[in-house]
């Protein structure tokens, strides 16, 4: 890598104006301080996290493109309400990407950096949908040997997420999980550990399809929540595992209110005494995604002793203190090519990425679809 030398880097920005501004900006590489490395990015996925930054509240329905072959600059409308709930990035050009991987090219003075040369790391830290990115040795990863960039670029959102969860149910005191989308990337994941850990799980899905990915991993508890059978499903399911803990992928809607009904309803099948205030066993809901960014509906129906609240990785991960985290992180190295093995749909480079078509499939957010951006790709 010749000195300052520059890479193309994705940038959102929204303006005050209402327009959503997409494109492929030339930057300056940094050179590294003593604790910094230069990674050549090779592979770095689009998670639904990043969407949030990517298109924003942007109608994509309206996207435009211009510009040339290389450098493609993609516009959408933007709403009024859309530009109130993107208040505090307006008029702010955003590099996207949350994790991702490549070869360290160039290293700062110390040796920490200095040995990580030549080596393929996985990365955290924003900016990653880039050619090149500079950042602090404590943010890479290096890959087992004989691991691609292209199997460790996921290794941080969704396996610590999936980690993150089963921890959360081990120190809130609940022995049994429920999780919402659960045929996405994430979802296979957790049944993995799941499985593998002996914990049992309840995945509440979309389609018989969705159930039929989910079965053959080997889940066991598999409910849909398009039949009309679904409360009954999940009752039962909810019975038989004992689950009084649920990740929701979903949000808004009435699925976090179903899944409270049918936990009080699994609690109350076995009671002994009736009690008009239902169970007094806490049953929880943690929203962590925002498939449907309409409201929370609650019907009610299951009694007092229960909470609906929010879950974020990075809050968790401050929560339980580095020396914690380090050993979830390790876990997934140790386990990066079978229990945290990741499935891409497509491979692009950056211009690729802005292609109208591939971001009409982003922005559906539909499980069985994950896309991989391979910034050295020609």
């Amino acid at each position: 890598m010749s000195e300052g030398a520059n890479g193309l880097q994705l940038r959102s920005l929204i303006k005050s104006s209402g327009e959503l501004e997409i494109s492929l900006i030339d930057v300056a590489t940094p050179e590294p301080a003593a604790d910094e490395v230069v990674v050549r990015v090779e592979a770095t996925p689009i998670n639904p996290s990043d969407l949030g930054l990517l298109i924003g509240a942007a109608d994509m329905t309206s996207a435009k493109i211009s510009g040339s072959r290389q450098t493609p600059v993609v516009t959408a409308k933007v709403s009024e309400a859309g530009l109130k709930a993107m208040a505090g990035r307006l008029d702010q050009s955003m590099a996207v990407g949350n994790e991702g991987a490549g070869v360290v090219i160039k290293t700062g003075s110390s040796e920490a950096a200095k040995a990580l040369m030549g080596r393929t790391v996985s990365m955290i830290g924003g900016g990653m949908y880039a050619q090149y990115r500079c950042l602090k040795v404590g943010d890479c990863m290096p890959l087992p040997a004989g691991t691609t960039a292209a199997e460790g670029a996921s290794w941080f959102v969704n396996p610590l997420t999936a980690l993150g969860m089963t921890e959360t149910m081990r120190r809130e005191g609940h022995k049994a999980l429920v999780h919402t989308a659960a045929a996405s990337n994430l979802g296979q994941m957790l049944n993995k550990i799941c499985l593998k850990d002996g914990i049992a799980l309840v995945n509440i899905v979309r389609s018989s399809a969705q159930a039929d990915i989910l079965r053959k991993i080997g889940a066991k508890h598999v409910v849909d929540s398009t039949s009309p059978t679904f409360m009954g499903d999940l009752t039962n399911a909810v019975e038989k595992t004992g689950a009084t803990l649920a990740f929701d992928a979903i949000g808004g809607g009435k699925l976090a209110g179903q899944i409270l009904t049918c936990m009080e309803a699994a609690i109350n099948a076995g009671a002994k005494v009736y009690s008009r205030y239902g169970s007094n066993v806490h049953k929880q809901v943690y929203v962590y995604g925002t498939l449907n960014p309409g409201p929370i509906e609650l019907n009610r129906a299951f009694g007092m002793a229960w909470g609906v609240g929010g879950w974020l990785l990075f809050p968790f991960l401050m929560k339980i203190g580095p020396a914690e985290g380090q050993k979830l992180r390790e876990r997934v190295a140790n386990e990066l090519k079978t229990t945290f093995a990741s499935h891409y749909t497509k491979v692009v480079s950056l211009p690729e990425a802005l292609d109208l078509s591939n971001l009409a499939l982003y922005a559906k957010r539909a499980t069985g679809e994950k896309f991989l951006i391979n910034p050295a790709k020609a």
